[in-house]
Formats: structure tokens, C-alpha cells, sequence
């Protein structure tokens, strides 16, 4: 695991990672990017950006700690939190999935803006790119989903919280389907990135590998506290 936060907080992240039984390399700089959530009452969600971290820079290494790492799941929170220069590095041994979050996510304080003025160069360098709808909608300006595969990354995966993924490769356009559940949905995106990957990088192929991640999801919100 590689992650950066603010210097204040370095050394609580640290014990707190290590605690979790995986390799941890940590960087720190600056302030750590924070957010505040709230959810109306038919479950719609309110963000706000309250501070910003500074971004990935070469002096952070994060190309020299993926040396021998084969499937990488690249997560920035805002946009610019990875240049196309970065990525590359990140890219050069590796296969990236790319979270569509630091694509539409404007780096500014205050209420979330999304919009897709994004540095297409980024792209160049992903394998998967996985954007949840709101996300996918952003970037296409409105349209069908399909039209994603005009960005030229091999996989796209879209997700629809608790109602599924669609997968697009250069062959096929897949809707994978869960079953329902209900639950704070908060964390669900980045769970079924990691799922997703870790069937990708076992072997499966992305169809099997949306199925399992979709499942994952599905049963961690029927599990969560109501």
C-alpha cells in the first residue's frame, strides 16, 4: 500500500496502515485532502472538499516502490493529484486502474464541483478506468455510456451503487447485475475497484471479474449497520 497525507498526520496513518498487516510506504507533506459528507433523506449525497493535499510528486517515489507490482490501483481524490508524468512512471512495469475520481473532481474548498476539463494525456496510461455514473455522465457531457470507449482505454467499467457495473471493452458492452441491498453506499466504489482488480489480476476476465466485484459490494452493504 502506497499513500501520502499532511505531516500532521503521518505518524497516527502509519500505526493505523501497519495495523492492517500489509506493506505500507507513506508519504507526507502539506495537509491531508479531506471531505465532509451529507445524505438527504432519499439518500442522495452531499460533498464538500474542506482542505487539499498537495499533489504526487517525483520526490514521493511511487514508480520506485511498484517496481515488482504487476496490477496497480491508482486512487487520486482530486484532479492533478497524479500528472500524466507520474502515472507514466507508475505505468512503466505496471497495469493501471485508474479511479475516475481525480479526472472530474475540481481542486477546489468548498461544495464538490465535477466537471470534465481533464488532461486527456492521463489516459494514455491506463489499463482500466473505472468511473461511477455521475462520473461516466460528467465526462460524456450527457449520451450513452457506450461512447466511453471513444477515451481509448482497453476496459471501462461503469458502476451504478447498488445496482450494478457495466463493462465496456473494444469487443462487448456487459450490464452485470447484483442483487439488491441497501446500506451507507460510502466506500462502495473504491470496494469494488479493489475487488475488481484482484480478479482481473487473478485471472479472471473482466465480465467475471465485474460479477465478483458487484457480489462483494452487494453483500458488505447488506452487512453494514443500519
Amino acid at each position: 500500500m502506497i499513500a501520502k497525507c499532511g505531516e500532521p498526520e503521518r505518524r497516527s496513518y502509519l500505526r493505523r496502515l501497519a495495523a492492517l498487516g500489509l506493506p505500507v510506504s507513506l508519504s507526507a507533506g502539506g495537509e491531508t485532502t479531506a471531505f465532509s459528507f451529507r445524505y438527504d433523506a432519499d439518500g442522495g449525497r452531499e460533498m464538500r472538499v474542506d482542505t487539499i493535499g498537495e499533489p504526487w510528486r517525483e520526490a514521493d517515489g511511487p514508480g520506485r516502490a511498484l517496481r515488482r507490482v504487476e496490477w496497480v490501483h491508482v486512487a487520486p481524490l482530486l484532479r492533478d493529484d497524479f500528472t500524466p508524468a507520474t502515472l507514466e512512471r507508475i505505468a512503466y512495469r505496471s497495469r493501471v486502474l485508474l479511479d475516475g475520481h481525480g479526472l472530474v473532481r475540481a481542486r477546489r474548498i468548498g461544495a464538490l464541483e465535477l466537471d470534465g476539463d481533464f488532461d486527456r494525456a492521463l489516459l494514455r496510461h491506463v489499463s482500466i478506468l473505472k468511473l461511477a455514473e455521475e462520473e461516466a455522465q460528467t465526462i460524456l457531457g450527457g449520451g450513452e455510456l457506450e461512447k466511453l470507449r471513444e477515451l481509448g482505454v482497453p476496459e471501462v467499467v461503469v458502476t451504478f451503487g447498488a445496482g450494478g457495473s457495466l463493462v465496456l471493452t473494444r469487443e462487448a458492452a456487459v450490464r452485470v447485475t447484483t442483487r439488491p441491498a441497501r446500506g451507507d453506499p460510502t466506500g462502495a466504489g473504491d470496494a469494488f475497484s479493489v475487488a475488481y482488480l484482484s480478479a482481473r489480476a487473478g485471472g479472471h476476465r473482466p465480465i467475471s471479474a465485474a460479477r465478483r466485484a458487484s457480489a462483494l459490494v452487494s453483500a458488505l452493504l447488506s452487512a453494514a449497520p443500519r
